[in-house]
């Protein structure tokens, strides 16, 4: 576990405007920085960087966050990933209390290094096999693309391998999955004969490949085996080739070869990947929902292709979310995008994207499909199937859509279906009661705490009100600084150390609003005093109330010798003179 105290220094010696411009070019704009936001299409920017907090925030989608959090939504880096990343760039070195984590990181390094020598490998050789330039030719894949892709060949042969490596006998190259060990303790090539895709991760590193057959044979693909760098469920290819298309479309079509993708790219629809081999999991939905704000699933169209579809479906459902959409392809049969987009051109397909069928549709229609809607029985199954589904859906919105149109088909009612289904226990919650204190007061004061967190030690935590989530925000926010937990309440540390937190939001908001209008610093001061002397007054009237109601219901001598003093006081305050005997 990376300790907080690393994480806090990484952030303070990271330039967040510096890594941003670096991917998206920014421009001055008074105190703060400019762009058009890469998390979703837009003309006018809306995306700002503040240099003073060390933070984004786009005020078109929401999107917010420190260095760490950018890294992850821009690049799709997990979070470890993410800090290494950043503390390569600080010149600092993650810590290892135990050292495995250390070992951990100098495997990874020299499986890397070995999958970059075998890509080169592989890369030289294409050059020189005419069979494999004309096969990849007649599929009309130019050199420029072949490039792009860093495609290459693994010839035919046991120990080719050998030519790239001193100690073809390495166990690293068997851990690599490069070599195989059989049972005879005889070495060998995995990969023999086949063009050879590198799959490359979000940094741009080698770290798995998928060979083609030439011609006619079993398997048609092969893949390399999981290994430390290597998790198949994780990861798509081409990915990093497609990610400015993608950016740039905020789309991103999944389809099943790597061929398909190639061929693609080359007919100008550079924004395509593929699944791995395997059906597509929800971590890789997961990690493209980061890139995109739309993904079109493009399947062959017959039985195969639909069971591939239905498990992109079921496995989408628990992250997608409602700013996010996913809609399917299923191309005429006897075609995939590789053979469409080479016999009609890239346009036939762009037109198939436009008019995907959307989740929820193909959700219905094939639920539908394995039911009599003739019939009662056929109803009640089609409500029964629907059931868990509806469950693991995300987007609440979405739910209910599909529970109106579920009602709809059965001839159950929109009530019926959502007890049938068990999702009253999903529905929103019932609004709080209202805080003792409005809103109005405590975000200024959440604003000039993260503007100026000296102002905490004058802030009397004893006048907040409990039952308010930002009362407890602005607790939080006075005891963190207190605490000297982070370096002067540096946002970005302070935004980490609350991810996933229910009081994220409501900092990130009070965030943005003070990139928008900070407060005058001459004034700073003034503005705190008085945002205290409300917060006292508010204190006082809610004192009177409730001596007031207990006077009614008891009487004045229903009151201990200190509330009366309280309520004395509290009557000359409003001005009111009488006595309490």
């Amino acid at each position: 576990m990376i300790p907080d105290s690393f994480i806090q220094e990484m952030l303070y010696r990271i330039d967040l405007v510096d890594l941003i411009d670096g991917y998206v070019p920014l421009k001055k704009t008074g105190a703060n920085f400019a762009a058009c936001c890469p998390f979703h299409s837009e003309k006018s920017p809306s995306f700002t960087v503040s240099p003073s907090k060390q933070f984004y925030h786009c005020f078109g989608c929401g999107a917010h966050g420190n260095a760490i959090g950018f890294l992850m939504e821009y690049s799709g880096l997990g979070f470890v990933d993410a800090i290494k990343e950043l503390a390569g760039r600080a010149g600092m070195q993650v810590p290892d209390d135990h050292g495995a984590a250390g070992q951990h990181v100098e495997k990874s390094q020299a499986l890397g290094e070995i999958m970059a020598r075998a890509a080169r490998f592989y890369y030289e050789q294409l050059k020189g096999s005419a069979r494999a330039v004309s096969y990849l030719k007649e599929r009309g894949v130019s050199g420029e693309i072949a490039r792009r892709f860093g495609l290459g060949y693994a010839p035919e042969g046991w120990q080719n391998l050998a030519a790239a490596f001193d100690d073809y006998s390495s166990s690293e190259l068997q851990l690599a999955g490069l070599v195989i060990n059989n049972e005879r303790g005889r070495l060998y090539d995995r990969f023999r004969e086949r063009v050879m895709f590198p799959i490359v991760s979000q940094k741009g590193e080698v770290i798995a490949f998928g060979g083609r057959v030439l011609g006619q044979g079993e398997p048609k693909y092969l893949n390399s085996p999981e290994t430390p760098l290597f998790e198949k469920g994780r990861e798509v290819f081409g990915l990093p080739q497609a990610r400015a298309a993608i950016r740039a479309q905020d789309v991103v079509i999944v389809v099943e070869g790597y061929l398909d993708v190639v061929a693609l790219a080359q007919h100008g629809i550079g924004n395509a990947v593929a699944t791995l081999g395997t059906a597509t999991t929800t971590m890789q939905v997961q990690k493209l929902l980061r890139q995109a704000g739309r993904i079109v699933f493009c399947f062959d169209g017959d039985a195969a292709g639909r069971k591939a579809a239905w498990r992109a479906l079921e496995n989408s459902l628990e992250v997608l979310t409602e700013q996010k959409s996913i809609a399917f392809v299923f191309l005429p049969e006897g075609e995939d995008p590789d053979s469409l987009v080479r016999k009609r051109g890239g346009e036939a397909l762009q037109r198939l994207i436009a008019q995907a069928t959307p989740l929820s549709d193909f959700l219905l229609r094939e639920l539908a499909g394995h039911c009599d809607l003739n019939s009662a029985e056929g109803r009640a199954r089609l409500v029964a199937d629907a059931k868990p589904l509806l469950g693991r859906l995300q987007s609440s919105l979405l739910r209910l859509q599909l529970v109106k149109r579920l009602a709809e088909n059965s001839g159950f009612s929109q009530a019926e279906v959502e007890r049938l289904c068990d999702l009253q226990s999903l529905a929103r919650p019932a609004p709080a009661r209202a805080p003792r204190q409005a809103p109005s007061l405590l975000r200024p004061l959440l604003r000039l705490l993260l503007q100026k967190p000296q102002l905490a030690g004058g802030l009397p935590l004893d006048l907040l009100p409990g039952n308010s989530t930002e009362a407890r925000a602005v607790r939080l926010l006075c005891e963190t600084i207190g605490d000297g937990g982070v370096r002067m309440l540096a946002y970005p540390a302070l935004i980490e150390k609350l991810r996933g937190s229910e009081y994220e939001g409501i900092l990130r908001a009070a965030a943005a609003e003070l990139m928008q209008q900070p407060f005058a610093e001459e004034g700073i001061d003034a503005e705190f005093e008085g945002a205290v002397k409300r917060l006292l007054e508010g204190e006082h009237k809610r004192v009177f109330a409730v001596l007031q109601e207990k006077v009614q219901q008891l009487g004045v001598s229903g009151l201990s010798s200190e509330e009366k003093q309280q309520y004395l006081t509290a009557l000359g305050a409003r001005g009111r003179p009488g006595s309490v005997g």
